[in-house]
């Protein structure tokens, strides 16, 4: 009968401990959405044209006012131009998005995901399978406050300008409506 209990005394502390670590309220945090004004920002489109696959559009950010960490989810939102300057619809293979925390180490993190340095890569910003551009957005674990978002454009893309036009910190309390 001890084992008996031990047994279901584990497998609820298990059970609690998976339901906390996948929560989407960022530890209980009832913080409201922090929607960063982008007119804090020295710059939110690149001036130049991509002159290349995965071309780079660094988006320094401000100080924020806020503790970033009491977040669980991140929207980014952009709009995508040609080579004219004239806005493109969005799709898949166009653009990606990566987070960075510290500007003098790693920028692009690994190939194919999220890196000490850069806790955010998300493909398709924008497109069908991407959900960064929702107002969802992807979960997120902070451990501080970013200092930059990178933005490429994706290979065989014909996106010659990326603007930021949304940066939102939420807890699944976001709505843009």
């Amino acid at each position: 009968m001890k084992k008996l209990i031990f047994i279901l005394a584990v497998l609820a502390a298990l059970t609690l401990g998976a339901c906390a670590s996948s929560g989407g309220s960022g530890g209980g945090s009832n913080a409201e959405p922090f929607i960063v004004d982008l007119s804090t920002l020295p710059l939110t489109k690149n001036v130049r044209p991509f002159t290349k696959d995965w071309d780079d559009l660094f988006i320094i950010l401000p100080v924020f006012p806020v503790d970033i960490t009491q977040y669980s989810r991140l929207t980014i939102r952009a709009k995508y131009y040609d080579r004219n300057n004239v806005e493109i619809p969005q799709s898949d293979s166009r653009a990606m998005v990566t987070v960075i925390y510290d500007m003098r180490g790693d920028q692009r993190g690994p190939q194919n995901g999220p890196g000490p340095n850069t806790p955010v890569k998300e493909f398709n910003v924008g497109g069908f399978s991407g959900i960064i551009h929702t107002d969802r957005g992807i979960r997120v674990n902070l451990k501080e406050a970013p200092d930059a978002i990178l933005f490429q454009n994706n290979p065989d893309s014909d996106v010659s300008f990326i603007e930021l036009t949304g940066l939102v910190f939420h807890n699944g309390n976001y709505s843009s409506r």
